[in-house]
Formats: structure tokens, C-alpha cells, sequence
């Protein structure tokens, strides 16, 4: 098998090496190639990777190139984790919707927005090249906003292999697995919604569905990660488990007001944190102390995933939690190669993929975030037994957003971008909504062009 990660130079793509190692041999792996446009971050990145699969006992081969066509023929897995405009178009993205009062966060609400309006085209200009060398490879696009990102690309190519990866949910699912010492596969789970908009509504223990009895006990909420954010009150009137980036719409003026007053965004404490990160490897230099590189690395993951979310919760994130032996967790990466490897070995994975009929209500194109059996025929969203009233009236609201955000970068419309924004429930306002079209449009020209 042939992998090919284009956004190579990122700096989570060395956080993807063990999981590959581990099932080096299941996927009959025996090259990744890194693709960036970045040349001197992939020179700074590639090592690292290499570096991460080889002290693990790596036996495939490790590529890196900035020619995407040179890398695809022969791929049969791609995975897109790519950032258009770096980490200053987030600030800009992050800033401006702060400037008229709505949420600046990358991927919720207006943030998302702007992050789909140049990040959209650049995916699905590497999808169509994919149609063209390696027709056959599945799409596992990691790029936020994840969900709607897939959904414009199977609009443009329906028949393409694709997924939108999301690691929230799939650590939702292990983290409730493991309060009953189990592994993920032998607690099946029911879970549907968007992209940052998802429910977990059953949780099944020798049958029994645990989801009310994890709500009732504070012992097991204080033990699964993400329902620190939400107060008991709230997760007993939802009677279902959130994921966690719901915060932003069920605590949006909290959200707001804490980010506000911690006078640096997240997208600004990242940049911070990046820029760090890379003027130290260079000094360092990955490929003549590999050693000394990553433990620079390890100490700026340290500090990046022990700040999130906290400015905008105002609290910090809890410890991590021990897995059992093989489930250390994967992450996206765990879930991607689950897919790949469902061509031999069948599992259940969640993913975001077109609806077809598994959630009532929604069209069958629609993309949406579900449990999806895996096989040599692709994914198949499981249906959904029932979908509770009050968060279908959200996520149907949303999905209305996005799909019209498609059709406004599609027709690069500014009247389709601004009826978009009004049908998110974070702006929703028509004057906020074409101030926050013009200056978006405006900040990030070099990267969308002209719009009618």
C-alpha cells in the first residue's frame, strides 16, 4: 500500500507514524509520501516523521516531495491535512469575528466560514487530480472544517472514495468504552449529527444502553473528557452526550466573553507556539539531531494539547487517560487506517459521509457525522433508531448553513455567502453576516479571488 499526506510539513504529521507502524503489517504499507508546498517546513517536518516510524521499527519507506503529481500515481490512500493561509489566516479568521461580537473559533461559526472559503477549492482541486492519477484511492480529509469540506467534494464528485475525519468523537466513544474496562469495537455506540455537531445517544454495555446512567453519576462524567466542559444540569436536560465542541453553542455568551478577555486567541497562542517550534528546529537541524528535535516537539505538543480549549472554557483540559494495550488513542490517524484496512478486515468506524437515508429528515447527499460499517465496499452509515426533537432542530439548521456555503464558494457569490452566515446560529444577524462577508472576502483575496 502507497500513502500519500499531502500537508506533510504540518506539525501533527509526525503525531500519524506510530499508528502507521503498528499496522505496517495489516495494510501491507510499504511507502508514505509527504507532500507540502512548504519546502523549507517539510525539510524541517520530514525528518521528524522519519524519525518517529523508524525509532519504532518502521519497514516502509518514507518520501516527502512539493509536487502532488509526482506523489499520487499509484496512492490508494490520501490524506489531506492541509492549512490555506497558515496559521495568519486563523488569526485573521479568529479577529474579525471577534471585531463585530460573534465567536472566533476556526471551526465553528464564522471562523469555519472563512477557513471553507479558501480551503475548499484547494481540496477539491487535489481531489480532481486524484480522479485524473489514482482514481481507485480513498480521500481521508483530515482539513477542518472536515464535515463541510466533504460535503463540497462529493457534490463535485459524488463518485469519489471520501471520508471527513474527526479524532471528538472517536475519543468520546473510547473514553465511555473505558469506564467499563472495554475496548471501542465491544461497545457499540449510536452517534450521529455534523462535523463539531454530534450526540451520542446509546452506549451499549452487555446490552444495556449506559449513556443515562454515565449522565447520573458524576464519578463516570468526571472520567470522560469531554463532558467537562458541560454542566449536569444541562447534560440531564439534553439526556444524550455531547461533543465537546457543542460548548460553543450551548455556552456561546461564556465562550465569547472568555475569549475575549484572554486577550490572545487561540490562533494567536498557536502561531505563537508554531513559530517557537520552528525557529528552534532550525537551530536544532531534525536530520543531524533527530534526538534533540523531538524532544523540542514533544515539549510543544505538550504545550499545545494542554491548552486547549481552556481560554475558551476558561478552565484547563483535563489529564489524559490511561488506554488499554493498543488503544492508546490514534486519533484521526487510527480512524483513517481503519478505513483503509476495512478492505480486508470489516469494523465500525465514525466518519463523515452522505447520509443515505441513515438520519430521517436530512437528504441523502448530505454529509453527516455517523457510525459507518467499514468493508471492501466502502462505508455504510448505520441508521439511526431515533433522533431526538430539539437536536435535530440544530443540526438541521446548521446543514443549512453549510450547504449553502458550498453553493456560495461554488458560484463565488457574496449574497449566497451572506444568506449562509444568517442561517448559522452563532451570527444569524443580516448586517453582521455582510460586514463579516466583506472583510473575509477582503483579508483573504489572494487566496479566493474575485466574488460577484
Amino acid at each position: 500500500m502507497k500513502l500519500v499526506i499531502i500537508g506533510g510539513a504540518g506539525v501533527r504529521s509526525p503525531l500519524i507514524m506510530p499508528a502507521l507502524v503498528r499496522r505496517q503489517d495489516a495494510l501491507g504499507l510499504t511507502q508514505v509520501v509527504l507532500v507540502d508546498t512548504n519546502e523549507e517546513k517539510l525539510g524541517l517536518m520530514a525528518p521528524l516523521g522519519r524519525y518517529s516510524a523508524d525509532r519504532l521499527g518502521a519497514h516502509f519507506r518514507i518520501d516527502a516531495t512539493t509536487d502532488a503529481r509526482e506523489a499520487l500515481p499509484g496512492a490508494n490512500g490520501v490524506i489531506t491535512t492541509i492549512r490555506v493561509g497558515a496559521e495568519a489566516g486563523r488569526v485573521l479568521d479568529e479577529r474579525i469575528a471577534l471585531r463585530h461580537g460573534v465567536l472566533g473559533q476556526e471551526t465553528t461559526g464564522p471562523g469555519g466560514f472563512a477557513m471553507a472559503l479558501r480551503t475548499v477549492p484547494i481540496v477539491a482541486g487535489y481531489a480532481g487530480l486524484m480522479q485524473e492519477v489514482c482514481p481507485d484511492a480513498w480521500l481521508l480529509n483530515f482539513t477542518n472544517p472536515a464535515g463541510l469540506v466533504a460535503q463540497a467534494v462529493t457534490e463535485q464528485f459524488p463518485g469519489m472514495k471520501i471520508a471527513g475525519i474527526c479524532d471528538t468523537p472517536t475519543g468520546l466513544h473510547r473514553d465511555v468504552a473505558h469506564l467499563f474496562g472495554r475496548k471501542t469495537e465491544q461497545v457499540p455506540v449510536q452517534l450521529f449529527g455534523l462535523n463539531h455537531l454530534s450526540w451520542m445517544t446509546e452506549a451499549l454495555v452487555d446490552g444495556e444502553n449506559v449513556v443515562p446512567e454515565v449522565i447520573r453519576r458524576p464519578e463516570w462524567r468526571a472520567r470522560v473528557e469531554d463532558l467537562a466542559y458541560f454542566e449536569p444540569g444541562l447534560l440531564e436536560l439534553l439526556g444524550v452526550l455531547p461533543n465537546e465542541y457543542l460548548y460553543y453553542y450551548y455556552y456561546r455568551e461564556q465562550a465569547l466573553a472568555h475569549i475575549q478577555a484572554a486577550g490572545e486567541t487561540r490562533g494567536e497562542q498557536v502561531q505563537r507556539l508554531s513559530a517557537s517550534l520552528l525557529h528552534d528546529l532550525k537551530e536544532i537541524g531534525p536530520a543531524q539531531h533527530p534526538e534533540r528535535a523531538w524532544q523540542r516537539y514533544r515539549a510543544y505538543l505538550d504545550e499545545r494539547h494542554g491548552s486547549y480549549m481552556a481560554m475558551e472554557t476558561g478552565s484547563s483540559r483535563r489529564e489524559a487517560k490511561e488506554a488499554p494495550p493498543g488503544e492508546e488513542g490514534e486519533g484521526y490517524a487510527g480512524v483513517a487506517l481503519d478505513i483503509l484496512a476495512a478492505q480486508g478486515t470489516p469494523a465500525r468506524v465514525i466518519a463523515n459521509v452522505p447520509n443515505r437515508g441513515a438520519i430521517p429528515g436530512l437528504r441523502n447527499d448530505d454529509v453527516v457525522e455517523i457510525v459507518c460499517e467499514a468493508g471492501p465496499a466502502g462505508l455504510e452509515p448505520v441508521p439511526v433508531k431515533e433522533v431526538p426533537e430539539d437536536e435535530f432542530s440544530l443540526l438541521l439548521r446548521v446543514k443549512q448553513y453549510e450547504r449553502r456555503t458550498v453553493d456560495a464558494i461554488r458560484e463565488k457569490s457574496r449574497a449566497a455567502a451572506v444568506e449562509a452566515l444568517m442561517d448559522h446560529p452563532l451570527v444569524g444577524s443580516y448586517p453582521v453576516s455582510k460586514d463579516l462577508v466583506d472583510e473575509y472576502l477582503e483579508a483573504h483575496a489572494a487566496y479566493v479571488g474575485e466574488w460577484t
